[in-house]
C-alpha cells in the first residue's frame, strides 16, 4: 500500500507564494471590514456570517442595526461573487491563477481605490454615499473570494477564517496531531486580524477615506505576490 503521508507537506511548499498572496489579500479584507465597521454604520462588507447575524437582530429590531445597508452588503457580496465566476467561465485555464482571477482582482483594486477618492472628496458621507460606498466594497470583496477559488487554497479564503480556525483547532496540537498546514492557517488568522487592526487605527487617526486608500494598495500588494505565485508556477499544461 502506497502512503500519502508526504503529499501535504510537498503541497505546502508549493502553494507557499499562492499563500503569501492571498494572505495579504486577507489583511484588506480585514482592513475593509474595519472601514465598513466603524465608517459605514456596522456593516461588514467582507464577512458576511456577521452581517447574517446582525440582520437577524435588525429585523428584530434588537440594537439599532441597519437593516438596508446590511442587505445591500448581503446582496452586493452575492452579486460580486456571481459576476467573478461568470467572468472566470469565459475561458479556460489549466493555470491555478488564470488570466481572468487577475482581471477581476485589478477590477476590484480599481473599486476599491475609486472609493477611496471619492470619500476623500466628499469629505463626510451622507446616508446614500455610504450605502453606495457599502455596496461597491462588499461587491469588490465578493468578486475577489470568487475569483480565487481556482487557486484551490481553501483555508485561506480571504474573506472569512471561521473554517481555517476549525481546521487548524482540530488537524493541529489541539488534538495531538501534526498540521503540515499549520503555518497557512495561522497566517490567514494573522491576515484578517492584522488587517482589521491596520483599518482600525488608520480609520480613528486619518479617516475611512485614508483607510480604504491603504486597503486598496494592499490588494495590489496581493495581486503582485499572486503574479510571482504563477510565474513560478510554470508554463500552463494547454494554452
Amino acid at each position: 500500500m502506497t502512503s500519502t503521508a508526504a503529499a501535504p507537506p510537498a503541497r505546502a511548499t508549493r502553494d507557499g507564494w499562492y499563500v503569501a498572496a492571498l494572505a495579504t489579500l486577507s489583511v484588506s479584507t480585514g482592513a475593509l471590514d474595519a472601514v465598513s465597521y466603524l465608517a459605514l454604520d456596522h456593516v461588514f462588507t467582507g464577512n458576511m456570517t456577521g452581517n447574517v447575524i446582525f440582520l437577524a437582530f435588525g429585523l428584530l429590531d434588537v440594537g439599532d442595526l441597519p437593516v438596508v445597508n446590511l442587505l445591500v452588503a448581503l446582496l452586493s457580496f452575492a452579486v460580486g461573487a456571481a459576476l467573478a465566476a461568470l467572468v472566470l467561465r469565459t475561458r479556460r485555464s489549466d493555470r491555478r491563477a488564470p488570466g481572468t482571477t487577475f482581471g477581476v482582482l485589478g477590477g476590484v483594486a480599481v473599486v476599491v481605490l475609486a472609493v477611496a477618492v471619492a470619500w476623500l472628496v466628499l469629505g463626510e458621507l451622507d446616508v446614500v454615499q455610504a450605502g453606495v460606498a457599502t455596496g461597491a466594497l462588499a461587491l469588490a470583496l465578493g468578486a475577489q473570494a470568487s475569483a480565487l477559488k481556482p487557486v484551490g487554497i481553501r483555508d485561506v479564503s480571504t474573506v472569512v477564517v471561521t473554517m481555517t480556525l476549525v481546521n487548524l483547532a482540530s488537524e493541529g496540537v489541539l488534538t495531538g496531531r501534526r498540521d503540515p498546514l499549520w503555518l497557512r492557517r495561522v497566517l490567514a488568522l494573522l491576515g484578517m486580524a492584522g488587517g482589521a487592526v491596520l483599518g482600525a487605527l488608520v480609520v480613528v487617526h486619518a479617516g475611512g477615506g485614508v483607510a480604504t486608500c491603504v486597503a486598496a494598495g494592499v490588494v495590489l500588494v496581493g495581486l503582485t505576490l499572486l503574479a510571482v505565485a504563477r510565474r513560478r508556477e510554470g508554463a500552463p499544461v494547454t494554452p
